[in-house]
């Protein structure tokens, strides 16, 4: 994989951190902690940078290193035994990767795409152990992401089980646009390289289901799609679909 890893250079001209502040908004591991406390555990971490296409880590190996995404989008699947992927989620600036390393000595329960050239901040497993002793919030932190989590996967596997296909298509893309929304004059852009083969693995579903219906969609002008770029042009209507509201 082209992983590389190099110093993290944390000071600005004034001796000031530069990231702490943005990671403390929108990571979830460091929440309820002080800058200065945020500051001493992101020193401990290293910079490492990806390119779009290559991966984090893998399902199956062995968990070693986490990582607090700093640029960049990535993609999270797992192989079935049948061996179909599946995806569970995509992840954006301030989310973290890999928490289980500090909780068990497991293996990564699946894997870490980049869908974009990345750059994050990574901490070896004894590290972070170090870290969580330290500070104990930090291993709360990671036992309500771990949670969060769970609790995720759980709707997603009730959607697939319970909804019929064109409501959990519908599900995805508002999802999608809750993480990756962003206004444009046509509506809301899901701002993230998306293709239809990504739709079908996160719904439990096939392409030509997928094409099918968001070709439906477009006709009502619902959407508007692209190679990989889908605009909501009414997300109301998606919104009365995936909810079942009358």
């Amino acid at each position: 994989m082209k992983l590389t890893f190099g110093v993290y250079n944390l000071k600005d001209g004034n001796g000031r951190n530069q990231m702490t502040p943005k990671i403390i908004s929108r990571c979830a591991l460091l929440h309820n902690l002080n800058e200065v406390e945020c500051q001493a555990i992101i020193e401990q971490s290293q910079q490492c940078h990806i390119e779009k296409g290559h991966f984090f880590f893998h399902q199956g190996e062995n968990a070693t290193t986490m990582y607090i995404i700093l640029s960049g989008q990535v993609k999270l699947s797992q192989v079935t035994q049948a061996g179909d992927q599946v995806i569970v989620g995509f992840c954006s600036p301030g989310d973290g990767l890999g928490i289980i390393v500090a909780l068990s000595k497991l293996e990564y329960p699946l894997s870490a795409e980049a869908v974009t050239d990345c750059t994050a901040v990574a901490w070896q497993r004894e590290k972070m152990e170090q870290l969580m002793l330290t500070y104990p919030r930090l291993a709360l932190n990671g036992t309500a992401m771990i949670a969060q989590r769970f609790v995720k996967l759980q709707d997603q596997y009730r959607d697939i089980a319970t909804r019929r296909v064109e409501q959990r298509v519908a599900r995805a893309l508002l999802r999608l646009v809750r993480q990756f929304g962003k206004k444009v004059e046509q509506g809301v852009l899901i701002d993230m390289p998306l293709s239809r083969q990504d739709l079908a693995e996160m719904t439990g579903t096939n392409v030509y289901n997928v094409s099918r219906i968001l070709s439906k969609w477009e006709r009502a002008a619902w959407i508007s799609s692209q190679r990989q770029c889908i605009i909501l042009c009414k997300a109301h209507e998606l919104v009365v679909l995936a909810e079942d509201l009358a």
